[in-house]
């Protein structure tokens, strides 16, 4: 029985993930989400968070949710493996420090996983796959949307995580009229953010209201013909 860890972040206006490079046998050299094997003293969780933390410094236990069982044969050609996949939705990842047998550890676009353009070692690709759709679909039932901002944000980061995860351009004036006037979505600060490189006035500063914990205020229409997320 193994763990294995999913961990998606914003940076810089896009969605990412947490992979380490494997420093030995099998797929050596290859990037792979971050795991391990269970102890047997140990539960499903704290084998998740002390491989996280060993492999990546990274500590994220509060937050580590399961998700999804893989157990296909042959999934690991040491023998037969069934592991059960962790999520964690980090605002600020912090000092990435690979360790034990990862040789590296960094963030990576999660774009090149889905795209095929990065190949990851076992079954690792479709378990990122299938954690991103995961969040796609909490986008749109539960305010999962504000994990990956701070305590404080502008409309255009809010709208950066839904055109990054599920893979669209949403008007900004449409936007901010879906989140800002109709219930308790967003509160404003009466703060500005800090002047950006090319100057021009600073955006408002928000807070998520409580109308998060019901859902989200935009929602994902079928992708046959989709121009943009419907807004409530």
């Amino acid at each position: 029985m193994t763990v294995d860890i999913v961990i998606l972040t914003m940076s810089e206006g896009r969605l990412h993930v947490l992979l380490i490079r494997r420093g030995e046998a099998p797929y050596q050299g290859m990037w792979a989400i971050p795991g391990g094997f269970k102890r047997p003293t140990e539960t499903l969780d704290e084998a998740a968070k002390r491989e996280l933390s060993e492999e990546t410094g990274v500590d994220a236990a509060s937050l580590l949710t399961q998700f999804g069982a893989y157990g296909d044969p042959g999934r690991d050609p040491r023998m037969n493996v069934v592991t059960i996949g962790y999520l964690a939705v980090l605002r600020d990842v912090g000092a990435i420090v690979a360790g034990t047998d990862a040789a590296a550890a960094s963030l990576v676009p999660a774009a090149d996983v889905l795209n095929g353009s990065l190949d990851l070692a076992f079954d690792h690709s479709w378990i990122v796959r299938d954690a991103i759709e995961r969040v796609r679909a909490e986008l749109e039932v539960t305010g999962i949307a504000t994990a990956f901002v701070g305590s404080t944000f502008t409309l255009a980061e809010l709208r950066a995580v839904y055109e990054a995860i599920w893979g669209v351009q949403l008007d900004a004036a449409n936007f901010r009229r879906s989140v800002v006037p109709e219930g308790d979505w967003v509160i404003p600060t009466g703060r500005r953010s800090r002047p950006g490189p090319s100057g021009g006035r600073p955006a408002e500063l928000y807070r998520a209201g409580r109308a998060w914990q019901a859902g989200g205020p935009i929602h994902r229409q079928p992708r046959a013909g989709q121009k943009e997320p419907a807004t409530s």
